[in-house]
């Protein structure tokens, strides 16, 4: 018996779908960290199944926009899951700074933005769509 394979159920396989009502469940094959890659035998890329439930209209919006660019639905899910967990990541993490590191810190933000010239002027001119003076 493969190692993939529990007794009484199909071999899995990174690209299987079973429907179930109206709703269709995609296996996917998500990649190891590099820490479980490093914990693994070394040379071997590990693979994760992971199993998501999906209503065939939220199908049809993740294969529109895989379609556009141009990735496999696997990838395009892969890809925005892993987005999302890390910027989750990145809200939680603590940052640690020295007091002097935090004093400059607190500087940098709490002193008065300097006008760009260039933003200025941008902010003055017509929008294409204004027939009035300028807005400021």
């Amino acid at each position: 018996m493969s190692p993939t394979r529990q007794p009484g159920l199909p071999p899995r396989r990174p690209w299987a779908m079973l429907r179930s009502g109206n709703r269709m469940l995609v296996s996917i094959a998500e990649r190891a960290t590099s820490k479980e890659l490093q914990m693994g035998a070394a040379g071997k890329r590990r693979n994760w199944l992971v199993s998501v439930r999906l209503t065939e209209a939220d199908r049809v919006i993740i294969d529109r926009a895989a379609n556009l660019r141009g990735r496999s639905r696997t990838d395009f899910v892969r890809e925005a899951a892993v987005k999302a967990a890390e910027e989750v990541l990145m809200e939680s993490t603590l940052l640690r700074v020295s007091p002097g590191g935090f004093e400059a810190f607190m500087r940098a933000v709490s002193t008065p933005a300097t006008p760009v010239p260039e933003m200025v002027a941008s902010l003055r001119r017509k929008a294409p769509w204004q027939k009035d003076s300028a807005r400021i």
